[in-house]
């Protein structure tokens, strides 16, 4: 009973980006309702992507734009689609907004005592990612991508066989100088 009390104590972490998603599928489902020459900004202000009160949207110029899509490449104009190839040839009336959501938990797992005195910590890394680029000519969207990780799951394992006793070997240096 003690330990299984005792495990509830140990720390966890939440990482995650301000918005209103919660889930990998609400991003998609949201990203997917913006519509290529028909959106527009005002719609995507509504949706909450707001550059200016999200904090997970960041605003891409145009050169910005050259970079990612790789214009010099192999590509022909023509192969490109008519929403990159009509933002390139706008110049300074293209812009795009970039958006990065990321929602992680970190849960500390297994003995309270290892983890405490610093033998084994164990901790289990879950969430998901997302990644979309929506891309506009003055305050017409003409082009979306999404992209992202819909399920993260990670073990971390951290073993010190000398326990609390582990971090002297990093201190001595420094009681040394």
């Amino acid at each position: 009973l003690l330990a299984a009390g005792c495990s509830s104590m140990l720390p966890d972490t939440r990482t995650e980006t301000q918005i209103t998603w919660t889930s990998y599928e609400d991003a998609r489902a949201d990203i997917d309702r913006i519509v290529p020459f028909k959106s527009r900004k005002d719609d995507l202000i509504a949706m909450g992507l707001d550059p200016a009160k999200n904090s997970s949207v960041t605003i891409l110029t145009w050169s910005d734009l050259l970079q990612r899509f790789a214009a010099g490449s192999v590509l022909k104009p023509e192969d490109l689609d008519p929403g990159v190839r009509q933002c390139l040839v706008s110049g300074k009336s293209c812009t795009a907004y970039w958006i990065v959501v990321r929602k992680v938990e970190r849960e500390r797992i297994g003995s309270f005592w290892l983890d405490s005195l610093n033998f084994r910590r164990e901790t289990d890394i879950h969430g998901w990612s997302v990644n979309a680029l929506v891309v506009l000519v003055d305050d017409l969207v003409v082009y979306t991508l999404f992209g992202g990780q819909p399920k993260i799951h990670e073990r971390e394992l951290v073993r010190n066989p000398l326990g609390p006793l582990q971090m002297w070997g990093e201190q001595v240096p420094a009681m040394v100088k």
